[in-house]
C-alpha cells in the first residue's frame, strides 16, 4: 500500500498452507488472523470473568451460575476478524495493488512462480521484491503430534471448548495461551522445557510464572512429550501424552482433552525458491540476514519481519520496515528502522509490558557496575477492594550510570501494562533519565504513577 502511494505497479502474493488439522484465514497475516488480535479479545474474555468476581465486593449482586460459552466468543472474535480481513481486500483494490491468493517461489532472476488453491500456476516479473512470509508454529516431530494437537493456528477457530488443556512451551505464546483458557475456567497445565519467556527479562518471567501457579494453573517442569495417543475421539476428545524428563531417564503420562503446542516458530523461508535467486539463509534457523537497509544479500530482494535474523518478531516493527522500507526507495526518505527501544506487551493473566534491555542484556552489554537498577512492587487500587493479589504487580527501570543515567530498559507488570509502555517508549526514544522521570509527577491513584 505504501508503494502504490508512489505509484508503482504492486502486487501481493499471499497464501495460507492450512495447518495440519486443515486450517486456513483470510488476508492479514498471522496477527489479524491467529495471532495478537484474537489472542488481545480472548485475554479480555478472562479478564471480563475476573472483573465479574471482583464486582461482588462492589456491590453487584448476582445469584445465576456465571458460566462461559466457548462457541459465542469464537463466533464473536472470529467475526471481528472476518471485518479485518475484509477492510484490507478493499484497500488494496483502492490503492490499486493486484491480489492473487497465491503461493509465490522464485524461479529465476526477478521471477516468481504463483500457484493458486486450484494448483493453477502462473510466472510474474518485478524490478523488486519484498519477502515477508512470516512463521508458523512448530511441531515435535514425535508420534501423534500433527494428528492430535493444536496450535495456536487453531485455537482461536476452534469449534468446541477444548476442554482440560496441556500447553507444551513456555513462549510467550505458551503463556498467554495457558493464561486466557484458564481465565475462561478451563483446567490448564503447562510443560516447561528450561525456563519461562526466554529472551524477556527472567526477574519478570519468574514473578509471572508464580501468579500463574497461583491463579490455579499448574506447571511441569523439565520434562518433553515423546508420544501422544488419542483415547477417546471427539469434540473435544481424550489424549495420553507421554513425557520424558530432561534431567533423568523419568516417564510421566497424563490424560487431556486438548493439547496445545507454542515450542517456537519456523520461519517460512525454505520452500519459496531462494536458492534459485541466490538469497543467503541461516541453515539452522531459515532467518534472512539483511543490512541495515532490509536488503538481502542479492540487492532487488528485501525482507521484513519475522524471518529476519537477528530482528525482533513483532507486527508493528514490520509494519514500520516496511513503510520506511518503501519511502528510502521511492521517496527520497533516509529513515532507517530502529530495532533497539522498541515496547512490546505480553498478554499473561497478570500483563507485562518492557521497552529496551532486560536486566541480563543490560549487564552483559554495559558491565554490571554501570548500571542501576530501581524497582518497586505495588497494589493496583482497584484491587484493594476485593482485596486480591497483594504486591503482586512490579516495575522497574535499568539505567546506564554512565550516561547521565539514562532509561535503558523499562519493566511493569500489572494491568493494562500495554497502555503505560507506549507513553514510556515515546519518553526513551527522547532520551529519558531517572532525574527526569523523578522530576516527572505522577497521576494519582493509578498503577503508571509507580
Amino acid at each position: 500500500q505504501e508503494a502504490a502511494k508512489y505509484e508503482k505497479k504492486v502486487m501481493v502474493l499471499d497464501f495460507v498452507v492450512p495447518t495440519p488439522l486443515g486450517n486456513s484465514w483470510g488476508l492479514g497475516g498471522t496477527c489479524v488472523n491467529v495471532g495478537c488480535i484474537p489472542k488481545k479479545l480472548m485475554h479480555q474474555a478472562a479478564l471480563l470473568g475476573q472483573a465479574l468476581q471482583d464486582s461482588r465486593k462492589y456491590g453487584w449482586q448476582f445469584t445465576e451460575q456465571v458460566k462461559h460459552n466457548w462457541m459465542t466468543m469464537t463466533e464473536s472474535v472470529q467475526n471481528h476478524i472476518g471485518s479485518l480481513n475484509w477492510g484490507y481486500r478493499v484497500s488494496l483494490r483502492e490503492k490499486n495493488v493486484t491480489y492473487e491468493n497465491a503461493y509465490g517461489e522464485f524461479v529465476g532472476p526477478h521471477t516468481v512462480k504463483a500457484r493458486n488453491k486450484r494448483g493453477v500456476e502462473k510466472l510474474y516479473t518485478a524490478e523488486r521484491f519484498l519477502i515477508a512470509t512470516g512463521e508458523r508454529p512448530r511441531y515435535l516431530g514425535i508420534p501423534g503430534d500433527k494428528e492430535y494437537c493444536i496450535s495456536s493456528d487453531d485455537l482461536f477457530s476452534l469449534p468446541y471448548c477444548p476442554g482440560k488443556t496441556l500447553v507444551v512451551g513456555a513462549s510467550y505464546v505458551a503463556l498467554e495461551c495457558a493464561g486466557l483458557l484458564a481465565g475462561l475456567g478451563l483446567h490448564v497445565t503447562v510443560m516447561v522445557r528450561s525456563i519461562l519467556l526466554r529472551g524477556f527479562d527472567q526477574d519478570i518471567a519468574n514473578k509471572i510464572g508464580e501468579y500463574m501457579e497461583e491463579h490455579g494453573i499448574s506447571f511441569i517442569r523439565e520434562f518433553v512429550p515423546i508420544k501422544v495417543e488419542q483415547i477417546e475421539k471427539g469434540t473435544p476428545g481424550r489424549l495420553k501424552v507421554t513425557a520424558r524428563s530432561t534431567t533423568g531417564n523419568q516417564i510421566i503420562e497424563g490424560e487431556y482433552n486438548t493439547v496445545l503446542l507454542a515450542i517456537g516458530r519456523d520461519a517460512c523461508t525454505r520452500k519459496i525458491g531462494l536458492d534459485k535467486v541466490g538469497v543467503k539463509i541461516n541453515e539452522k534457523t531459515g532467518k534472512i540476514p539483511v543490512n541495515d537497509e532490509e536488503q538481502t544479500n542479492v540487492p532487488y530482494i528485501y525482507a521484513v519481519g519475522d524471518i529476519l535474523q537477528d530482528k525482533l518478531e513483532l507486527t508493528p516493527v514490520a509494519i514500520q520496515a516496511g513503510r520506511l522500507l518503501v519511502q528510502r526507495l521511492y521517496g527520497g526518505a533516509t529513515n532507517k528502522c530502529d530495532y533497539v527501544n522498541v515496547p512490546t506487551t505480553v498478554f499473561t493473566p497478570l500483563e507485562y509490558g518492557a521497552c529496551g534491555y532486560s536486566e541480563e542484556t543490560a549487564v552483559e552489554k554495559f558491565g554490571e557496575e554501570n548500571i542501576e537498577v530501581y524497582h518497586s512492587h505495588f497494589w493496583p487500587l482497584e484491587w484493594t477492594v476485593p482485596s486480591r493479589d497483594n504486591n503482586k504487580c512490579y516495575a522497574k527501570i535499568i539505567c546506564n550510570i554512565r550516561d547521565n543515567e539514562r532509561v535503558i530498559g523499562f519493566h511493569v507488570l500489572g494491568p493494562s501494562a500495554g497502555e503505560i509502555t507506549q507513553g514510556f517508549a515515546a519518553a526513551m526514544k527522547c532520551g529519558l533519565t531517572k532525574e527526569q522521570l523523578d522530576s516527572t509527577i505522577g497521576i494519582h491513584p493509578v498503577c503508571a504513577e509507580v
